[in-house]
C-alpha cells in the first residue's frame, strides 16, 4: 500500500535533458510540495495542500494533519488529510 500527495498550482511542463536523453516532466514549488507531502503521507493516507482542499472540500471530508516542515519551504505548510467522499 502506499500514500499519496496533491497539491494545486502552476508548474513547468515539457521536456527536460539533452539530445540523446530526454525525459517529459513537471518542475515547480507545486511539484516540489506534492512530492513532499506524499513522501509524509502514511499508508493508504491522502495528504492535500490547503489550496488543493479549496478545490475538493464540496466532495470530500477532510481534517487537519497539522504543519508539516517540509523540505524546500521556510515555513510550515498546512496540511490535511482526506477522510472520504461525501455523501
Amino acid at each position: 500500500s502506499y500514500g499519496m500527495g496533491l497539491a494545486q498550482g502552476y508548474a513547468t511542463i515539457g521536456a527536460i535533458g539533452f539530445e540523446g536523453r530526454w525525459d517529459y516532466g513537471a518542475i515547480g514549488t507545486v511539484t516540489n510540495l506534492a512530492a513532499r507531502l506524499c513522501g509524509e503521507a502514511k499508508s493508504g493516507q491522502i495528504l492535500v495542500a490547503r489550496r488543493f482542499l479549496g478545490i475538493v472540500e464540496d466532495v470530500v471530508e477532510a481534517e487537519p494533519a497539522g504543519e508539516l516542515s517540509l523540505k524546500g519551504f521556510h515555513r510550515p505548510i498546512p496540511a490535511y488529510n482526506i477522510l472520504r467522499l461525501k455523501g
